[in-house]
C-alpha cells in the first residue's frame, strides 16, 4: 500500500518567468519557417476557453453532459516586437520605414520558455518550451503619453485567438508544451536547434506531429539521400522523365536545382509525398535529347534540424 506524503524535499515545484520568445509567420503552405527573436517579451498569459457543460436529461434524471469545443487564446505583452510581426498586427509596408494599418492580419506561431523551480535547485531545476500554432492577433491599443518626470516605457499588448492544427491520433490543438525535466536531453537539444536555428539551418516551428516524431523512442538517423531517379550517371533517360529523390527522414527544406551541363536552369514543379520524404521534380517541358543534366541536391534539412552536404548527380537523355 502507498502512504501519501506532502512537500517532500525537491518536490516543491513552481513555474515562473517568460523568455526566449520566437515569432514564426505562417506561409501559404501552412508551415512556420524562418523564426525571428522576439526581444522585449514581458508576458504571455494563456487563456483557454470553452469545454462548457450542457446537461441533457431523460426519464426525469440527468442523462449526461455535452461539452462545447475547447479553444486556446492568449495575451501577449511586450515592450517591442519584431518587424515581421507588423504583418500580424495588420500593417503593410508602402516603402522602407513607411507602413499603413488596417490590413489583413497574417497568421503566426510562437515559441517561448518558462522556468521550473523547486526548493532545491531554485530556478535551475528546469524549464518548459511552449509552442503556439495558428495564432491571430486582434487590434490593440497603444497608449502613447507625454514624457513627464516619471517616464515609463509603453507596454504593447495583443489578444490572440487560434485555429488548431491536426495531430495524428488526437484532437487538433493550438498549443504544445515540452518539459525539460521529463524528456530526453539529446532530443530536447535537437528540438531547440530547430526552434532557434543553427549555423547551418534557419529556425522554424515544427508541427506537433514532427515534434512527436522527434521524441519517439527510436533513435534518430542522420539525414541521408536514399535514392535518386534517374540514377547517377544514367544514360538513355527518357526526355519526359521526372527526377525523383528519396530521403530517409522527413525533410523540412531543400534547394534542389536541375540544370543542363551548360548551367541553364530547368524550370519545373516540385511536389512531396505525404510523409515528406520523396521529392518529385516534374520539368515544365520535355528535356532536350542527348543532353547531360545535373541535379544539385543542396540546402537539405530534415525535421530534426540535421543538414545534408550538397551533392551533384548527373544523367544523359536519349537522343
Amino acid at each position: 500500500m502507498t502512504v501519501l506524503d506532502w512537500d517532500l524535499v525537491g518536490e516543491k515545484i513552481y513555474e515562473t518567468g517568460v523568455k526566449k520568445g520566437v515569432l514564426y509567420v505562417r506561409n501559404s503552405l501552412g508551415a512556420y519557417p524562418l523564426g525571428v527573436a522576439w526581444n522585449g517579451l514581458t508576458a504571455v498569459t494563456e487563456s483557454p476557453s470553452g469545454a462548457e457543460s450542457s446537461p441533457i436529461y431523460a426519464d426525469d434524471v440527468k442523462y449526461g453532459n455535452i461539452k462545447s469545443a475547447e479553444e486556446f487564446g492568449a495575451t501577449i505583452e511586450a515592450y517591442t516586437y519584431p518587424d515581421e510581426f507588423a504583418a500580424c498586427d495588420g500593417s503593410a509596408a508602402l516603402a522602407s520605414g513607411v507602413t499603413i494599418g488596417q490590413q489583413r492580419r497574417s497568421i503566426f506561431g510562437l515559441a517561448y520558455q518558462t522556468a521550473i523551480g523547486n526548493d532545491v535547485d531554485d530556478l535551475d531545476h528546469g524549464y518548459k518550451l511552449h509552442l503556439i500554432y495558428g495564432a491571430e492577433a486582434a487590434p490593440s491599443e497603444k497608449p502613447y503619453q507625454s514624457i513627464n518626470d516619471s517616464p515609463e516605457a509603453i507596454t504593447f499588448s495583443w489578444e490572440i485567438s487560434t485555429t488548431a492544427v491536426s495531430v495524428a491520433g488526437k484532437k487538433p490543438t493550438a498549443s504544445l508544451t515540452v518539459d525539460s525535466t521529463k524528456v530526453d536531453p539529446t532530443k530536447l537539444a535537437a528540438l531547440e536547434a530547430i526552434l532557434f536555428g543553427t549555423a547551418g539551418a534557419d529556425p522554424y516551428l515544427p508541427l506537433p506531429d514532427d515534434v512527436t516524431a522527434l521524441f519517439a523512442e527510436q533513435a534518430i538517423s542522420a539525414v541521408a539521400l536514399s535514392t535518386i531517379v534517374p540514377a547517377d550517371a544514367a544514360t538513355n533517360v527518357a526526355k519526359a522523365a521526372n527526377v525523383v529523390i528519396t530521403f530517409n527522414n522527413k525533410i523540412m527544406r531543400e534547394a534542389v536545382v536541375v540544370t543542363s551541363a551548360a548551367g541553364a536552369i530547368v524550370p519545373g514543379e516540385k511536389t512531396w509525398d505525404a510523409p515528406g520524404k520523396i521529392l518529385t521534380f516534374n520539368p515544365t517541358s520535355d528535356l532536350a535529347g542527348a543532353t547531360v543534366y545535373l541535379v544539385t541536391v543542396g540546402g537539405v534539412a530534415d525535421i530534426y534540424g540535421q543538414t545534408l552536404a550538397a551533392v551533384v548527380k548527373k544523367f544523359t537523355t536519349i537522343a
